[in-house]
């Protein structure tokens, strides 16, 4: 019989990360309700000896060079024989000592996707993150619900696609926007914490954003391709100058004052044409 929940933790060179999340997640009031898989990519640092001194109660490990992150998490995914997978990666934390079995009743099988909050743990605050109750195209577009908050039926890996190996950074939102936004798949806010989310990672750095965005435009052209232009003016309209015409509009004499002044500047200009969007 299968478990409900295969919890995974992916690891490289990540010692005192990954014994945090072990630790975390073997002091869990109910481990007969899930399976702990972990994915090391050939460590050097004394990670796999760490995971050795654990292996009796780790349902499956291995320590081995692979090809990245994604690579890591579809290794586990293959070997994964619960109804759900859960990414706590190293350094990661669930919330509390209950937070699996609170978690365990929802898994029922109704949706593909299940998602709580999150604590994002800076270098020296917390700060809670709530995800909205409905998700939409837009908020794929600019937002992207963490892993560690996430719970995905194993099946649906086989039915539409495993993480993208060729991305470094966004595969796991590409999965979710394709899920949800292209193929309806059903989905359930549970409003309650699921983990404390180690911002040291990969997809938290600033310098790795341009390569972020690149592969985000390369899922929308594959998937999306007539929305691709709602995208960039949904990123124009975020722009500190649009915010503050918006900010103005919401005082009639200001905003006739202003449009009065552009109607006169654009008499200096070449005809403005509307564009079609």
């Amino acid at each position: 019989m299968s478990k409900k929940l295969s919890i995974i933790t992916v690891n490289y060179n990540n010692q005192m990360g990954l014994e945090q999340t072990i630790n975390s997640v073997l002091s869990q009031n109910s481990p007969n309700d899930f399976e702990f898989i972990i994915i090391d990519g050939g460590s050097t640092d004394g990670s796999k000896e760490l995971i050795e001194t654990h292996a009796d109660r780790v349902t499956y490990w291995v320590s081995e060079p692979d090809n990245g992150i994604y690579n890591a998490m579809n290794k586990a995914i293959r070997v994964a024989k619960g109804d759900y997978v859960y990414f706590l990666n190293s350094g990661d934390l669930l919330y509390d000592q209950t937070t699996i079995q609170k978690i365990e009743p929802y898994l029922d099988q109704t949706c593909g996707i299940y998602y709580g909050n999150l604590i994002y743990q800076e270098k020296d605050i917390q700060v809670p993150w709530i995800f909205p109750e409905q998700l939409s195209f837009s908020f794929f577009l600019t937002e992207n619900i963490n892993h560690q908050a996430c719970f995905i039926r194993r099946s649906l890996f086989d039915e539409l696609f495993f993480y993208n190996e060729e991305y470094k950074i966004v595969s796991d939102w590409e999965f979710l926007i394709y899920a949800i936004c292209k193929r309806n798949i059903p989905y359930k806010h549970i409003d309650m914490l699921i983990a404390i989310y180690d911002t040291t990672g990969i997809s938290s750095n600033a310098n790795n954003r341009e390569a972020m965005n690149q592969d985000k435009n390369k899922t929308l052209q594959k998937y999306f391709p007539l929305f691709v232009q709602d995208y960039r003016n949904i990123d124009a309209i975020k722009l500190k100058r649009v915010q503050q015409f918006l900010f103005i509009k919401k005082f009639k004499p200001a905003w006739l004052a202003l449009k009065g002044f552009m109607n006169i500047v654009l008499l200096f200009l070449p005809k403005f044409k509307k564009e079609n969007a």
